[in-house]
């Protein structure tokens, strides 16, 4: 391996003990780092790290700490901001499984136990940033959603006798997943499995096999992996949505349920459980995940109005079954959660439309039609106040538990983070950005979530306008039963950019995106468009 020369490379440490800050700012500076910046974890550090292009992060996580490092690294993982060119750190002295688990939810890097000597520290930093300088090309084209082009690296960069080579391939496989060519996936990951049998490898060929539907071998090859590495928890989650994909609830159920209890601190997951435990009619199990993730995210960045609402409606199933004072304890029990949900959240919006949707279900359900009509109204006056908004009917289906159908694009944009909706320009960025990773990560229905909540924050961010009108024109092409409705949309996006898109790249990305448009669909190449997307 080639020496590392420290002395270029911008590094950002991020630890709140004082000793252990000194302690570690000591051996960077030993190591030759000259362009370092020591700081403890304050309100400034997200920003700090979103404005600068630091080659390096040390993450320092201490239990005591009010906000501690876990939680940095996991919203700087939510709001894209760990880049893959960067080099992530995680040092922590908590080796409990729930806390390592959850950190390598985030994925970051490296994770390292303090206290650890200089020459670890070097050992760690030296074997990351080779990687990253033997990969730098790709990891620059993901950046910018250049993937044809990180393909292209992965596939004519690396013969079978360099080091890097399986790694390479692993890369591929993902990438191939990302860019919508699963079979192509599945022989490379499929290859690499067998060669050495990594279970990152095994999870590249089972995602390509589900994205073909072939349900239950890619079934059988997550169970080999859970059984082999039984920490493996992205295995558990791929499971889970197999079995959903199938219609076993149960089993899903059960498999988030065992991934939870193996790592407790995920708010994603915990809400993952509690809406298939909903379905599933585990009801207990289902209140349990939301009182879980309402504790979680008091200072997470997956704090929302949302588990307040899906605990009050398994109280609301709760009462359809119950009589005399029980039937009120638990009226009472729903009142408590909707009023504590407007105390936490009380300028936000949304949460007025769908608290209104839920209590007026809930009075419906106890026969009181005055006042299920009084709350319907409740709910439209307040929905009509929204920039955008929402479809109350499919509104309505999501805060009672049931089944949403999976994707209806000119509905689900409207389906975003339950947040504020106050005229914010400087957050429409950062959601936008955090759209453009879902996007990059070929996470399709996310993207068009956070895209949309862009233009709720600024209805004047023009690159989410574009990134939305992107969107739907790759959807029109791949779905030809729902083109002429999707490419009005694209239409719709295009004109409301246009009164607003000035010279530059927004304007050449409005003209391609028209010209894609105008020469008719049917001609769209085929995968990605991402070296469009802004």
């Amino acid at each position: 391996m080639a020496k590392i020369d420290y002395s270029d490379k911008q590094v950002l440490l991020i630890e709140s003990s004082g000793n252990m800050r000194a302690t570690i700012f000591y051996m960077l500076r030993s190591l030759g780092v000259v362009n370092l910046k020591a700081v403890t974890i304050n309100e400034r550090v997200l920003s700090e790290i979103s404005e600068h292009n630091y080659d390096v992060i040390l993450l320092g996580h201490n239990v005591n700490d009010s906000v501690a490092g876990i939680q940095i690294l996991e919203e700087c993982r939510y709001l894209g901001y760990i880049k893959p060119s960067a080099c992530w750190v995680f040092m922590t002295s908590d080796a409990s499984q729930e806390v390592i688990l959850h950190a390598i939810d985030s994925r970051p890097d490296e994770l390292i136990m303090k206290p650890f000597s200089i020459d670890e520290l070097k050992h760690r930093l030296d074997n990351i940033l080779f990687r990253k300088s033997i990969f730098k090309p790709i990891d620059d084209a993901i950046e910018v959603g250049d993937y044809p082009t990180a393909i292209s690296y992965c596939q004519n960069n690396f013969s079978s006798s360099d080091p890097e080579f399986d790694e390479a391939q692993l890369m591929l496989s993902r990438l191939l997943n990302q860019f919508g060519k699963p079979a192509e996936a599945a022989k490379v990951a499929e290859k690499l499995y067998w060669k050495a049998h990594e279970k990152d490898a095994g999870l590249c060929w089972a995602q390509a096999l589900l994205a073909q539907d072939e349900v239950k071998e890619a079934q059988r090859l997550l169970k080999e992996l859970i059984e082999e590495y039984p920490l493996f928890i992205v295995a558990y989650d791929l499971l889970a949505s197999s079995h959903e994909k199938n219609g076993d609830l149960e089993l899903a159920c059960e498999t988030v349920n065992e991934a939870t209890q193996r790592s407790p601190l995920g708010i994603p997951r915990q809400m993952e459980l509690g809406r298939l435990a909903t379905q599933a009619k585990k009801l207990d199990l289902a209140g349990g995940a939301y009182k879980k993730s309402i504790m979680l995210g008091r200072h997470s960045c997956y704090k929302s109005p949302e588990p307040y609402l899906r605990l009050a409606n398994v109280k609301r199933l709760e009462l359809s079954a119950a009589e005399g004072p029980v039937a009120s304890e638990l009226k009472s029990e729903f009142d408590s959660i909707i009023n504590q949900a407007y105390r936490s959240f009380p300028e936000d919006h949304l949460l007025q439309v769908k608290a209104s949707l839920l209590k007026s279900e809930l009075y419906n359900q106890l026969g009181d039609t005055d006042e299920a009509n009084k709350c319907t109204r409740d709910a439209q006056r307040a929905n009509s106040e929204l920039s955008a908004p929402l479809d109350l009917e499919r509104e309505l289906l999501n805060v009672t538990g049931d089944a949403v159908p999976l994707l209806e694009p000119e509905k689900a944009k409207r389906a975003t983070p339950t947040v504020s909706k106050k005229h914010d320009p400087e957050m429409s960025v950062k959601v936008n950005r955090l759209g453009v990773k879902h996007y990059l990560s070929g996470k399709m229905p996310q993207a068009l979530k956070y895209f949309g909540l862009a233009t709720e924050y600024d209805t004047t961010n023009v690159s989410a306008l574009l990134n939305l009108a992107q969107l739907f024109l790759e959807s029109a092409r791949d779905s030809v039963d729902k083109r002429a409705e999707r490419a009005k949309m694209v239409a719709r996006y295009l004109k409301l950019s246009s009164r607003l898109v000035a010279e530059g790249v927004e304007k050449d990305k409005h003209h391609q995106l028209q010209a894609y448009l105008d020469s008719g669909i049917d001609k769209l190449p085929d995968g990605s468009l991402g070296n469009l997307i802004r």
